[in-house]
């Protein structure tokens, strides 16, 4: 009602002067805003507020409310996903004290994990290891068998992609577009070049599980850097691309 009353569109007992006269400051506020939405075509009054409130710029003041949408659309997404059967492998891991790599950006480390934190894995030889540095896991025996026959992206190889500390500038943040792709085989390429082809088991919240039974890899979502599903495989000229 008051933006109506500044702006004079409504006429009645306290006519618009009057009320603009009896809340000077609020009024000036509305002119302000006013100016800005006439100034930048598109904004709304209340987008407009949000701006004077802020003292941001029209652009920093956007950008800022785009990247709070999008962190809470990936808070949203995740929630929608059931996590259970990742948290359920973890843990079978952590009780028969499994011999695993643990494959990081430049390096793997072979140890056990004791014990999961909300942002690290706890190793029994090597201590903390933030989550967000790995990029694949599977255990010791399965993957002194894999690795002589994986294939690799030179340049990713060469140089690793760095893994954005927000996940809404990740390339893959969002995990429900491969819950359809649940029992098929895939093609992901790690963010150190790793390149997996084998059938998608379980997908959770921030974790895929890929393989077969009793010879699990382990993959979070923050190391991927391309993704294609099974009927893209078979045509040549397909392009990895995200969430396709």
């Amino acid at each position: 009602m008051p933006a109506r009353i500044a702006k004079g569109e409504l006429e009645g007992k306290m006519k618009c002067r009057i009320w603009r006269k009896l809340h000077a400051e609020e009024a000036k506020r509305f002119d302000q805003v006013y100016a800005l939405m006439g100034q930048n075509p598109g904004l709304s009054l209340a987008d407009g507020f949000g701006v004077l409130q802020s003292g941001l710029t029209v652009a920093e003041f956007l950008a800022r409310k785009e990247r709070t949408q999008r962190k809470a659309a990936v808070k949203t997404a995740r929630g929608e996903v059931d996590d259970t059967s990742i948290s359920a492998f973890i843990q079978g891991l952590v009780e028969a004290k499994t011999e695993m790599a643990m494959v990081l950006g430049e390096r793997t480390v072979l140890d056990t994990v004791t014990s999961v934190e909300p942002i690290s894995f706890v190793l029994g030889r090597s201590g903390r290891q933030e989550k967000l540095q790995v990029v694949m896991m599977t255990r010791r025996s399965d993957w002194e068998q894999l690795m002589p026959h994986l294939e690799r992206d030179p340049k990713l190889t060469q140089k690793p992609a760095n893994v954005a500390r927000q996940p809404d500038k990740r390339p893959f943040s969002d995990p429900r577009p491969f819950l359809a792709h649940q029992g098929q085989s895939v093609r992901l390429t790690l963010r150190n070049g790793i390149q997996l082809v084998m059938p998608l088991r379980v997908v959770g919240r921030f974790d895929l599980l890929l393989g077969e039974d009793g010879h699990e890899v382990f993959v979070p979502l923050h190391a991927l850097v391309r993704f294609s599903a099974e009927d893209s495989l078979d045509d040549p000229g397909a392009e990895p691309g995200e969430n396709s």
